[in-house]
């Protein structure tokens, strides 16, 4: 009998209370369903973190370029975990869009799916034949609250059955109250 798939969360982006005074609505009900809710960065506060960590099941986070002190002391700067059987790495910034693939799958050759944030845009690719690691799946689940130049806030659901990532999904923010 196969496994009961796992419910993933992404999220980056964050940046409470500066772009927004709280997280929507609509993110706090997914990590309520999430099994595991991933945060790639930049939170701005400490009180981001503990309210998340007091809802989600399980949180996996890493700091930000805006993050200061005490969330540096509390997360790293790249986290690593397996579900499932699927190996995750998540940072948050990998640099410029152009070669992106390339330089990821040299800096993460063990892992099968890289979680990252910092532009607040969405990014959904895979490297190709040739890099140091084909296949890495590069997730970037754009800002639920920032949408910069982008038409909407995102964030991103997924699931992981039989040690496969699978549905993965750009979810736009609905931002009526």
């Amino acid at each position: 009998m196969p496994a009961e798939p796992v419910r993933l969360l992404f999220l980056a982006d964050t940046h409470v209370p500066t772009r927004a005074r709280a997280l929507p609505a609509q993110v706090w009900r997914e990590v309520e369903a999430a099994d595991v809710v991933f945060h790639a960065g930049d939170w701005q506060v400490p009180e981001v973190l503990d309210a998340l960590e007091a809802r989600a099941r399980r949180l996996v986070g890493v700091w930000g370029n805006n993050d200061g002190e005490e969330l540096r002391r509390r997360l790293p700067e790249t986290a690593r975990v397996e579900i499932g059987g699927v190996r995750f790495a998540m940072t948050h910034e990998t640099g410029a869009a152009r070669g992106r693939e390339q330089r990821m799958a040299a800096a993460f050759p063990e892992d099968d799916v890289l979680v990252f944030g910092h532009s607040h845009i969405p990014w959904d690719t895979v490297a190709g034949e040739g890099t140091a690691n084909p296949g890495l799946r590069l997730l970037n689940p754009g800002s639920p609250t920032d949408r910069r130049r982008q038409p909407e806030c995102t964030f991103m659901t997924a699931l992981v059955q039989e040690g496969r990532l699978s549905e993965v999904r750009l979810v736009p923010v609905d931002r009526t109250p």
